[in-house]
């Protein structure tokens, strides 16, 4: 008889945001007239300058392997594009460019964590990283916030999630799927708790371009230089130069954590497409008005969601601060139904609304939240306004 295969792999769930884009993109093909808030990636084209740098490097043929650890041309851009924006001090020798930010994420936590350790996640969480926890055989504990807090965990919060198990705490700031954004105060008291207790800190700061209403966005990485050992950053292009398919992200940590991750990534992917890495390098190199303009039309397209959102009686939602995702508050409509069909819960919520309203939204049970259901703001002004209707018209029809 065959043996079973990994019990590791067989535990693991398909992501919540890519399972409900699947069929919103099904139902598309189908010829349904649907609109998608699912997917967190922008809507704008990646910009020219960019695309033109991807074309020389096939011309030029640079098309073979590169370096584990990526190129040093795109390790020193990515030092001096952080420590521009960012005041972060590192070396290339500190930077390791992989196949996209998520797969930087399992890196870390790869290189970070033993079989058993405890890592702390705070909900609501970026699906992936739940089940990331558990493929390198660690287990996640939940630090539960409250929309009444603006969904962000204190230092006491956290402090009291810690057991002498915990190895590591992933904090995603701005934050996937709240939109929420800590202080540097916030983070200056985290980053002491988690030394007090010698546990590291994976800082995913994918989003770190996209705040609004003029906010300062501060890195983990640039609080105080005694905290440096124990932070791995993860960055990358996706979010900011609308560059999710070209699949390149980074991490920044000590030398001897940098040399694992390298390591383990040589044995894995290798390098990323060296292709996507002469583009990165012209995004983080290159002019960087595109990002303003993106960052311009996001905002505005909050400021319309938003209030728009709060209008219609039986949900709500808060202001978010950064990345392009609203929370909304179905709670009041759980209970009720659309023809023979019950709204038990958001993931009943998100399939009716799909099948009936023709409108995709990700259910935040995956997220670690009840009773939510995230929208994406990257999309045109057009959908949204189109998806709103229809929200509205969908929510007329409960009973």
């Amino acid at each position: 008889m065959l043996k079973q295969p990994s019990r590791t792999a067989s535990v693991i769930q398909a992501s919540t945001t890519l399972a409900i884009d699947s069929k919103f993109k099904k139902m598309k093909a189908e010829g349904y007239d649907v609109v998608g808030f699912a997917a967190g990636e922008p809507d704008f084209n990646t910009p020219d300058n960019i695309k033109n740098a991807a074309h020389k490097a096939i011309d030029d043929n640079f098309t073979r392997y590169t370096p584990a650890a990526g190129m040093l041309e795109l390790q020193k851009a990515v030092c001096n594009r952080l420590n521009n924006d960012l005041g972060i001090d590192y070396i290339p020798d500190e930077v390791v460019v992989s196949s996209g930010a998520k797969y930087s994420v399992f890196l870390s936590l790869e290189c970070l964590t033993d079989p058993g350790d405890e890592v702390i996640i705070i909900a609501p969480y970026w699906v992936s990283y739940y089940e990331m926890v558990r493929m390198v055989n660690s287990i996640p504990v939940i630090v539960h916030t409250k929309e009444s807090d603006s969904f962000k965990a204190s230092a006491e919060m956290i402090r009291a999630a810690i057991t002498p198990r915990t190895k590591a705490i992933v904090i995603n700031n701005p934050s996937n799927p709240t939109g929420m954004l800590y202080s540097k105060e916030d983070l200056r008291l985290i980053l002491e708790v988690c030394y007090e207790e010698g546990i590291y800190v994976i800082a995913d700061e994918i989003y770190y371009k996209l705040c609004y209403d003029g906010r300062e966005f501060v890195s983990m990485g640039a609080i105080d230089k005694k905290y440096r050992d124990m932070v791995v950053l993860i960055n990358g292009v996706s979010k900011s130069y609308a560059m999710t398919g070209w699949r390149i992200g980074y991490s920044l940590s000590g030398k001897n954590i940098a040399s694992m991750i390298a390591n383990f990534q040589s044995h894995s992917t290798s390098a990323p497409s060296t292709i996507s890495q002469m583009a990165s390098i012209e995004a983080l190199c290159g002019s960087q008005d595109g990002i303003s303009y993106m960052k311009s039309e996001f905002e505005k397209r909050r400021n319309y969601m938003v209030p728009r959102l709060n209008s219609i009686e039986g949900i709500s939602c808060i202001m978010p601060e950064g990345a392009f995702y609203v929370m909304m508050n179905i709670s009041e409509l759980i209970g009720k139904s659309h023809g023979d069909a019950v709204i038990k819960n958001d993931d009943d919520f998100a399939q009716l609304f799909l099948e009936k309203g023709l409108v995709s939204l990700v259910p935040c049970s995956g997220f670690g939240i009840k009773n939510y259901v995230r929208w994406s703001y990257a999309a045109s002004m057009e959908s949204i306004g189109i998806g709103l209707d229809r929200l509205e018209k969908f929510i007329s029809e409960l009973r």
